[in-house]
């Protein structure tokens, strides 16, 4: 099975689980074809299906809950009980139970991919050396959750960028095109701070892997300012299609059992995940981040963070063989599956420009 034949296979049992948006479905298609850095955000479903093959040495590792659809453009921040500001994982539609080695591999892949797209500046071993150096870390200590209070100033500065300003932030919403059919609004309302607060509900088309997944944005004003609320449908992780071993599991289990100061507004309403949206709590990406940084303490908090979410699978087997592995088997098996990636995408954007 090639790209295109797993892509409108995917798509086929996708629309078996929701109603597809297919104007936004579409949108994901040209975006795939935009680099391959991109072209991984939007198909896990082809890396669940490659995996296997193109690192058979890596399956026997020890297996914990994952994110799965694990990549550098997938961590944002949130406001926690106590107000503070925290850094993590920012989306786990895909978790599944997988080799720990699963969610390294593919956040190296996808900073080799940030390499050589120009995102980052740093050799691809100097990166790998990072991931696996805060994921140790974390491990050794326990974990900690990521929280920009006293620690991780640096980290605070590059979270809240000029570009995450309140101002461009809601001004991106006031444009999106008001809906009234097909509104969660049992789910939307669950998260709003006043049980009769008047809002008004807009589509939203935003990522890249989950697009064309219905989500909807009910937007109020409460207090004198502007609030959000965000739906997002919810379906099984694309694991699940694949069928290559990996055992889909929920996100709000992954998240729960991680070692994670949670977010008061995440749920999972019936068939939809819902989640408070604002300027500092949301997905970081790459353009976002000013241009000054330490990409190598970013990578290592990354990895960092990673160990933060398998520590809720308390396995201590993953110490004893991350210690035995060989010193570059994560830039290794990074490398084979950039390239696999790559072959893909050149496949892809090679029908994509026939088409236009």
């Amino acid at each position: 099975m090639d790209i295109l034949e797993a892509t409108r296979a995917y798509e086929s049992w996708l629309g078996r689980h929701t109603s597809v948006v297919r104007k936004d479905l579409l949108l994901k298609h040209e975006r795939m074809a935009l680099s391959p850095f991109v072209f991984l955000r939007g198909t896990f479903y082809r890396w669940i299906q490659l995996w296997p093959d193109v690192c058979a040495n890596l399956l026997d590792a020890p297996k914990v809950l994952s994110v799965g659809d694990l990549h550098v453009e997938n961590f944002g921040t949130w406001r926690d009980l106590e107000g503070r500001l925290v850094w993590g994982v920012n989306d786990a539609d895909e978790a599944c139970e997988l080799p720990y080695t699963n969610d390294l591999v593919r956040l190296a892949t996808s900073a080799i991919l940030a390499i050589e797209a120009r995102h980052f500046a740093l050799p691809v071993s100097e990166a790998c050396e990072a991931i696996l150096e805060g994921y140790a870390a974390s491990r050794d200590n326990g974990g900690r959750p990521v929280v920009l209070a006293e620690r991780r100033r640096w980290l605070r500065r590059l979270a809240m960028s000029d570009l995450r300003d309140p101002v461009a932030f809601w001004e991106r919403f006031e444009s999106l095109p008001l809906v009234a059919s097909d509104v969660p609004r049992k789910a939307l309302q669950s998260m709003l701070p006043a049980p009769k607060l008047p809002y008004r509900v807009t589509r939203r088309v935003a990522g890249v892997g989950s697009l064309g997944r219905p989500r909807f944005v009910a937007l109020a004003v409460w207090g004198g300012a502007r609030i959000a609320r965000e739906a997002k449908a919810l379906v099984p992780s694309a694991s699940a299609w694949a069928g290559r071993g990996a055992v889909p599991c929920s996100p709000a289990e992954l998240l729960k059992r991680a070692v994670r100061v949670p977010d008061p507004f995440f749920a999972i309403s019936g068939n939809w995940i819902v989640r408070r949206l604002a300027p500092d709590c949301s997905r970081i990406e790459l353009a976002e981040l000013p241009g000054k940084r330490d990409e190598r303490k970013l990578l290592r908090a990354m990895g960092w963070e990673t160990a933060n979410i398998h520590l809720g699978t308390r396995r201590p087997a993953i110490d004893r063989d991350l210690r035995s592995r060989p010193r570059r088997w994560l830039e290794e098996a990074a490398v084979r599956m950039a390239s696999a990636v790559k072959r893909d995408w050149r496949q892809w954007a090679g029908l994509r420009k026939r088409k236009t």
